[in-house]
């Protein structure tokens, strides 16, 4: 989870809320609403004889909310292209493309090859797997755990955020205006700070998800193979793409079953250890081979 949170001082507060004001009533503009201008319900009656008016001043341009213009078609050129065609001007014309047709070349026949064997077809259901093993089982309340603590501290960091700027409102006007910055400056790095720190937790959440679920995926294939091979299948298909089977072709029992004997638990890092750091530190370090010093000339005969 990315948690932002921007901070508006509170003489921000009213200008904020105007310019949200106005970017709705922009929104609704863009989405093609219009606006239709008032009206009085009589106009007023005109004199016979106006009497003189001095010159009006140059009125500013006036915005009408309308909405936008249709989208324009091109069939068959470019419009405003000298030599195109517009979809405006011309709308049943279409420009008639003819390809050439490229004649397939000749393919000399292949050597016979050996006939596969008859199919013996199996079917099971992965999501249903998942959700009975026990590995995955484990995987899933972990890394639960782990997301929720992670929310907790993020709404306790924003809580403390909002009593900090309510702190500084109150002591602004006992404060110079340098002091008032430096506090800005101090709640901004601890708002930056925290913001890192979320994002590196939730990545190494992340990280320990696919680690984990990456070690139950290879078991997973290899105990598929391992239990089709005992039933004498050779071609295994997922549940969700057979549209009618038999009760004899599913092992998806046979496969949790198998799967809970050979993987119980998975290996899950520690919280907050990202599992690359973890392998990297696992892994020796090669000793670096000393440079192998030139050979030396023999002494010269006397």
């Amino acid at each position: 989870m990315n948690t932002k949170l921007t901070t508006r001082p509170p003489f921000r507060t009213a200008l904020f809320a105007a310019a949200a004001l106005l970017a709705g009533v922009g929104q609704a503009s863009a989405q093609g609403y219009f606006i239709p201008p008032q009206h009085n319900a009589a106009p007023a009656a005109r004199p016979a004889t106006p009497a003189p008016r001095p010159a009006p001043r140059p009125a500013a341009p006036v915005q009408q909310n309308l909405p936008p213009p249709p989208p324009v078609q091109i069939q068959g050129g470019m419009a405003g292209v000298p030599g195109g065609t517009d979809a405006v001007d011309a709308p049943d014309q279409q420009a008639a493309v003819q390809l050439p047709n490229i004649p397939v070349p000749d393919l000399p026949a292949l050597p016979k090859g050996a006939t596969p064997p008859a199919a013996v077809i199996g079917v099971l259901g992965v999501p249903e797997i998942m959700r009975a093993a026990t590995a995955s089982q484990q995987v899933e309340k972990v890394i639960g755990e782990r997301r929720e603590k992670l929310n907790e501290d993020a709404q306790k960091e924003q809580a403390a955020w909002r009593d900090l700027q309510q702190q500084l409102a109150a002591q602004r006007g006992s404060m110079s205006p340098d002091q008032v910055r430096a506090k800005e400056r101090e709640l901004q790095e601890r708002i930056t700070n925290a913001q890192k720190s979320f994002r590196d937790r939730n990545r190494i959440i992340q990280e320990t998800a696919q680690y984990s679920l990456s070690q139950i995926e290879r078991t997973l294939i290899g105990v598929i193979r391992q239990v089709a091979e005992s039933r004498g299948m050779n071609l295994v298909l997922h549940r969700a793409q057979v549209a009618l089977n038999i009760n004899e072709f599913d092992i998806t029992d046979q496969v949790t079953q198998q799967m809970n004997k050979v993987m119980p638990s998975v290996t899950i890092p520690p919280d907050g250890v990202s599992p690359l750091a973890q392998a990297q530190a696992a892994t020796p370090a090669t000793p670096a081979t000393p440079a192998s010093a030139p050979p030396t000339a023999p002494p010269a005969k006397r």
